[in-house]
Parts: C-alpha cells; structure tokens; sequence
C-alpha cells in the first residue's frame, strides 16, 4: 500500500551539503517505500483509527526529515523509525482530543476456513485476545505488539525499546503470564 507523502520536501537554503542538513526526496521515498508499510501498520496497532494512523505516519517522516542528520547509525534505519512511530503515538494518545475517541481495531482477521460458528468463535477469540493486549501495562504492551504484530526479534525490540534483550524477554513472558491469567479469568 502506497500513502502519498502530503508533505514537500524543501531542498536546504544552503546548497552545500552539511552533517545538518536534510536527507535527500530520495532517500526518503526509498524509507517510505521500504519501512512504510510497517509504520503505518504499527501506528494504527497503537491508535486503533486509519485516519490517526495515517497523521502519525506522516509526523513520522517529518520527524525522519528533519531529523535524518541525527539518526547515529549504531541501529537499523527500521528499529530507529519504529522508535519514532511508537514515540508519535504515544504523543498523540496522551493529547487531550484522542479522549474523546473511541474506536476498535482487530489486528488479523482469521482465514475464511471452517464453518461460520468456527469463524465467528475465532474472531471473538482474536477480538478478545487483541482486547487483552491492550489493557497491558505500557512497556508489556510495547513488547508484545513488536513481537507478535510486527515480528520483530528480541535483539531489534531492545533496540527499538532501549533497554536489553533480557529486559524485552521479561517483559514477554510478564505480558504471556498476564494474558493467560486474564484469559481463564474471562471464560
């Protein structure tokens, strides 16, 4: 899925490269094009609304432009944007007007295979599963959508998290034990 960047790219006032600044259009079409889909995706995990999804994608690549002379190289150009995208949404999700939004998401419907009772059981189970997610604390949550929705390894959730690979494997099994206890707690 293409989303059209709805921003200009302004060439730098000075025409002599310097450490500050901006990446070129093209660099940055090659990080939409390649790392689109995933920030996109995981920003509508953490709003819950293709709309917002799609203003966080685009304060996302702002962010990347304005930025890009920052970024240290010491992690992937994917874990350094998904630390932005999940720092976007955390912004928005703390600002006054997304109170006031309710909305749903289920991150993966299940395959059209079965019958219709099959079908309909699997997608309360996901719904449920997805809602149980989202009642995890903040840095329980952060790891399981890294992991389980964007498939991400330990090694990359660190880096995108900041903390160590051991502290996102605690943070893993703390959010598996938490699911499993509230999902018996609800049958």
């Amino acid at each position: 899925m293409k989303i059209p960047l709805l921003f200009a790219l302004v060439p730098s006032e000075n025409k002599l490269k310097s450490s500050n600044s901006p990446p070129s259009e093209e660099l940055i079409g090659k990080l939409v094009d390649q790392y689109g889909d995933d920030v996109l995706r995981l920003a509508y995990m953490y709003l819950r609304d293709r709309q917002l999804a799609e203003d966080a994608f685009q304060e996302v690549f702002i962010k990347v432009y304005k930025k890009y002379h920052t970024f240290r190289k010491d992690s992937g150009e994917k874990t350094w944007l998904m630390r932005i995208t999940i720092n976007v949404c955390k912004d928005m999700l703390r600002g006054f007007w997304w109170k006031r939004v309710k909305t749903t998401f289920l991150p993966e419907q299940p395959d059209d295979q079965g019958t219709p009772e099959q079908l309909v059981t699997a997608r309360d189970a996901n719904r449920r599963l997805w809602e149980e997610v989202l009642r995890l604390p903040p840095l329980l949550k952060d790891a399981v959508i890294l992991y389980y929705y964007e498939e991400m390894e330990t090694p990359e959730i660190s880096q995108v998290l900041g903390v160590p690979e051991g502290t996102v494997r605690s943070r893993l099994h703390r959010a598996r034990t938490a699911l499993k206890t509230n999902w018996k707690g609800g049958d």
